[in-house]
């Protein structure tokens, strides 16, 4: 028997920019509880972003940059009659988001050399152009997805 669905924590909108999107990615950044440096991190690297892109708002740019990177589609394997299927689902916004914000998280902090600040920010500013390692990772999955299209009946 399933137990209670856990309840979604509130999470209050950062000081700088008053967006619950800008916490979400820094607590994303976050390690071991290290939320000033984080901050530094994220911030820092929306600045870099903002004079890169030519736009007047970070939010604006960032928003644009989750938009372009986020998953539409995904695959969630299913196991019918001891044969596992690859099954497309839709992703859900909320879910989107949050896998869009730890693929530019991951992406960033594999880059080798640099500050975290800079590689970051090199990452949003190629997801913002529509290139770079995040968007190849959104096209792979959009293509497992739709290569799998077959086994959309078993979705559940």
């Amino acid at each position: 028997m399933r137990r209670r669905r856990a309840e979604k924590r509130k999470i209050l909108p950062d000081p700088k920019y008053n967006s619950k999107l800008v916490t979400k990615f820094i607590n994303i950044i976050m390690l071991k509880g290290k939320r000033s440096i984080a901050e530094k991190i994220v911030y820092g690297s929306f600045d870099i972003l903002k004079k890169k892109t030519g736009e007047l708002d970070a939010i604006k740019a960032f928003q644009r940059v989750i938009d372009n990177a986020r998953p539409r589609l995904e695959v969630k394997p299913r196991r019918i009659g001891g044969a596992t299927y690859q099954v497309p689902i839709e992703v859900r916004a909320e879910r989107g988001v949050s896998i869009a914000l730890r693929w530019i998280k991951d992406f960033a902090r594999s880059k080798k050399g640099r500050t975290m600040i800079d590689k970051l920010a090199e990452e949003l500013i190629s997801a913002y152009k529509g290139e770079g390692s995040v968007i190849k990772k959104r096209d792979d999955t959009h293509k497992m997805a739709e290569a799998n299209k077959a086994f959309a009946h078993f979705k559940w």
